[in-house]
């Protein structure tokens, strides 16, 4: 069987026992900020095991796409030399919310692995927790193993826990023997040794009590099932491969990889680790751009930066000269796109993307071997032999240089490596990575909201078509603890059971407005969701008590509403530009819709041109004018993609979603609130565009009354303009230009003048500046109303008629220091311009450095320039 088959055979043995199949979720959790990846298939039903979130399934079975590199699963280095470990992999899983318990789980565990895919029963063997009878009991009585074959195992191997607290429970590991070949040949070798000969496949963990603070285990009402199963590490097993890599679901791109290298594998160790990590990368590198995930140097995006460069290293090995890692992510999405459809819609820009960071890597090499160069000369000069730990791994960590490459370089030159204190200073980088990763950036819910949507229910939201209503009120939370009432002038939370208030989400901000009865009147400051389909009410309160089970009448601010409502549906009509104009490779990445603006964050690598600007703004106002009626419909989800209407990366849509369609041009699933038409929007102004990280740009934009506003103002501002020109209007940029020249020819005349006054000092001018110290000529001088290029002709001119010599000059312009040093040819070997300036610009608050011969430098306190360039003489002498 194929890897394609045996997932799919795994998913409907399921079905066919009542297990609904749910796709893999997004290997960035978005119901765990804490998570740096999806790392296991139980990530995604978290908030069901925990009891804040209910499904219409008590059986569920996924393929979970899951990654394990960075925070605390940072086994990366060890990733391509060992059979088993790997960056990107899949997770088979079927799960039971409080339905079946231990009896079915294995019963179901052992049906599959001996009847569906056919392994050989003598060769299984599991174990159990050693204090878990029930579980001992069932595969002994029930499945019919031989006491031999079940192993008692301790709390580390046979014990799960989702934390220090919280939901935990015994676990089953079923192994198989693959023979002594793949063992370690010692007399003790058994179930839990860390060789490959008894290998784990399938975990079973049975969640059936809580923890509380104390460390007390108390029975869980609802025992729930989480199990896991690596689909490679099956495959392989399956097919008779003794490596995950050798299964068909790896070779097929390690033998592309050997194409395009020209390295055949199975010839040579190294070489096979390095075909292994290129091909093992490129899985995970195009899994996670597909995820929305981008290089960059923090968080996620550092993780994907060095996993995708850890793959180019590997290529350089191979002597890969030229980019070649974007056909390897080609092939991988040729491979998966049938499993997961989404990565044949992504092919342009996950190839773009990793184009980009493979010219990026390459401007990297340059850099960190300019380095190198710097550190071998230094050690060279002070009789070194052993290029020190922590500047391998600043080259490493800071400018991305591979280890390989230094170590190629040592041998070339001589030098060895100091490689106890390379990896001294990695493992402090891992725990620190480890420790210090704080979670994605994404608020943490606070766990009373979701205590409170199990108590109260769902908030009725009937804010689409009315911005007035009733509601009852159902919980009230001061510093997010539950109350019975909020008094005058207290800040608290509102919950109704309905509400015409829009809770910020999707990029949405929330409704504000105000409430009242007879004896109540408060402020909603704003409006938000904090977990799905519960609208928390941010109010203060002007009279009150306000108490539970009161009734209030709701009043949405019509003015905030409309006017986010204009900037929502802009924002669509935006996206859809966009990938008119630039391409169908641009994806939303993030977005603000607020009543004052709109911002934007889009897939793209180069700044928009002003004529991509205008075509926008021209498609956007054309649409606008057309005044095409914006529609919404509810529809099955499936429906509603077939349709094809666009589903954003980072949005969990349930089975039936809101359709917001602005007909033949834009249509996508949405939440938020929008005009009736488009001609309510009135006008659209982009007001800015740029970068924000590798790959993804920004706009910001205008609409309706505020746009009129920004052209009113830049209208009035030309005006102004014209008027300083005396100039008629379109006669602007000319006499601008003409003003432009001008002073540019007149700042040349000033250099030049200035340069010749400069040159003009020589004899008795510079005498009396000079002096000898330790039998060298040194010309110290302040100069006034100079710049840059002055000052250095001024240093040029200087060790021309010295003829032997030192000079520094420095000088003062519009509250900074601009500094030079040159030294005469003859004395470079005793003194260094570069390293002199540095000690002089430190006094003034700046650094600087240069060449032995020339040097400049700057600083930011103008005040100390008399004192930095009386320490010359000393710095000269140390």
């Amino acid at each position: 069987m194929t890897g394609d088959e045996i997932r799919q055979k795994f998913l409907a043995f399921f079905k066919e026992r009542g297990h609904t199949v749910v796709a893999s979720d997004s290997l960035v959790p978005r119901n765990d900020p804490t998570l740096m990846f999806t790392n296991a298939g139980m990530v995604q039903f978290k908030n069901v095991f925990l009891g804040q979130e209910k499904r219409d399934y008590t059986r569920a079975v996924s393929v979970q796409k899951c990654v394990r590199a960075g925070g605390k699963h940072n086994d990366l280095e060890m990733v391509g030399r060992t059979a088993r470990h790997h960056t990107f992999f899949e997770m088979l899983g079927n799960f039971s919310f409080g339905d079946y318990f231990k009896k079915e789980a294995i019963q179901y565990a052992w049906e599959f692995l001996t009847e569906t895919v056919k392994l050989p029963r003598d060769k299984l063997y599991v174990s159990v927790f050693k204090d878990d009878e029930d579980a001992y009991a069932l595969w002994k009585n029930d499945i019919g193993l031989s006491e031999d074959r079940i192993f008692r195992l301790g709390e580390a191997d046979n014990f799960w826990a989702m934390g220090p607290t919280g939901p935990c429970g015994p676990c089953s590991e079923i192994y198989i023997d693959q023979g002594e070949a793949l063992g370690c040949g010692k007399p003790t070798c058994t179930v839990g040794c860390d060789c490959d000969r008894y290998l784990e496949i399938w975990n079973l963990v049975f969640m059936q009590y809580d923890r509380d603070d104390a460390g007390k285990m108390h029975p869980l009402p609802k025992p729930c099932i989480d199990t896991g199963m690596g689909l490679e590490r099956l495959v392989a097993v399956l097919q008779h491969q003794p490596s995950n890599y050798a299964c068909d679901l790896l070779m097929s791109i390690i033998e592309h990889v050997s194409k395009i290298t020209g390295k055949p594998h199975d010839q040579n160790a190294e070489t096979d680790v390095s075909l292994r990590v290129i091909a093992d990368h490129a899985r995970a590198v195009t899994f996670l751009i597909n995820d929305g995930v981008l290089p960059s140097n923090e968080g996620r995006g550092y993780v994907l930066r060095r996993i995708l460069r850890r793959a180019l290293r590997h290529g350089i090995l191979l002597n890969q000269k030229e980019p070649f890692f974007h056909e390897i992510t080609d092939d991988v999405i040729a491979k998966f796109q049938t499993v997961y459809p989404d990565l044949a819609d992504n092919r342009d820009f996950i190839q773009n993307v990793v184009v980009n960071e493979e010219e990026n890597f390459n401007n990297t090499l340059t850099f960190g071997t300019q380095r190198l160069n710097e550190i071998l000369e230094k050690m060279q000069k002070g009789q070194q032999t052993v290029i020190p730990g922590k500047e391998i791994f600043k080259l490493y960590d800071t400018f991305g240089f591979p280890v390989d490459l230094v170590e190629e370089t040592a041998k070339d030159t001589h030098f060895t490596l100091d490689m106890e204190g390379f990896n001294k200073a990695m493992q402090e980088q891992k725990e620190k990575a480890a420790a210090s990763w704080k979670g994605s950036g994404e608020s943490e819910v606070a766990p009373v909201y979701n205590q409170v949507l199990q108590e109260s229910g769902a908030t009725v939201f009937k804010g689409y078509s009315d911005l007035q209503g009733q509601g009852k009120v159902l919980t009230l939370l001061k510093n997010n603890q539950p109350v019975s009432a909020l008094n005058e002038g207290d800040k608290g939370v509102v919950v109704l059971d309905q509400t015409p208030f829009y809770g910020e989400s999707g990029g949405q901000v929330g409704d504000t407005g105000r409430g009242h009865n007879d004896h109540v009147q408060l402020q909603v400051l704003k409006a938000a969701k904090p977990v799905a389909n519960l609208v928390a009410h941010h109010v203060k309160i002007l009279r009150g008590p306000l108490k539970k089970g009161d009734r209030l009448t709701l009043e949405v601010d019509p003015q905030i509403r409309n006017a986010t409502a204009l900037n929502h549906s802009a924002t669509h009509l935006l996206h859809a530009a966009l990938k008119e104009v630039l391409g169908n490779h641009v994806k939303q990445a993030g977005s603000l819709v607020a009543p004052d603006r709109l911002r934007f964050d889009y897939t793209h690598f180069s700044p928009l041109s002003d004529r991509d600007k205008e075509r926008l703004e021209s498609l956007v106002n054309d649409k606008i004018r057309e005044n095409i009626p914006v529609e919404t419909r509810e529809l099955p989800i499936e429906e509603a993609l077939q349709e094809g209407a666009m589903a954003l990366f980072g949005e969990k849509y349930g089975d039936s979603v809101r359709v917001v369609s602005v007909s033949g041009f834009s249509k996508e699933l949405c939440g938020g609130t929008h005009v009736t038409a488009t001609g309510d929007i009135g006008f659209f102004k982009i007001t800015a565009e740029g970068g924000i990280a590798s790959g993804v740009r920004r706009i910001e934009a205008v609409t309706g009354p505020k746009a009129y506003q920004r052209v009113q103002t830049e209208f009035n501002r030309m005006a102004q303009i014209r008027a300083l020109l005396k100039a008629q209007p379109d006669e602007e940029i000319n006499r601008v230009k003409k003003l432009v020249e001008k002073n540019k020819a007149m700042e040349k005349e000033i250099s030049a003048l200035k340069e010749k006054l400069v040159s003009g000092k020589g004899g008795a001018d510079l005498a009396a500046d000079t002096q000898t110290i330790d039998g060298v000529t040194v010309l110290i001088k302040k100069l006034e109303g100079v710049d840059v290029k002055t000052l250095r002709t001024f240093i040029d001119n200087a060790k021309n008629q010295m003829k032997s010599g030192i000079v520094v000059a420095g000088a003062a312009e519009n509250g900074k220091v601009i500094l030079a040093a040159g030294v005469t040819k003859d004395l470079t070997d005793r003194y260094h311009a570069g390293n002199l300036l540095k000690g002089v610009a430190a006094i003034v608050g700046g650094k600087g450095g240069g060449r032995p011969d020339m040097a400049q430098a700057g600083g930011t306190q103008p005040e100390k320039l008399e004192e930095a360039l009386q320490a010359v003489p000393a710095l000269l002498k140390n």
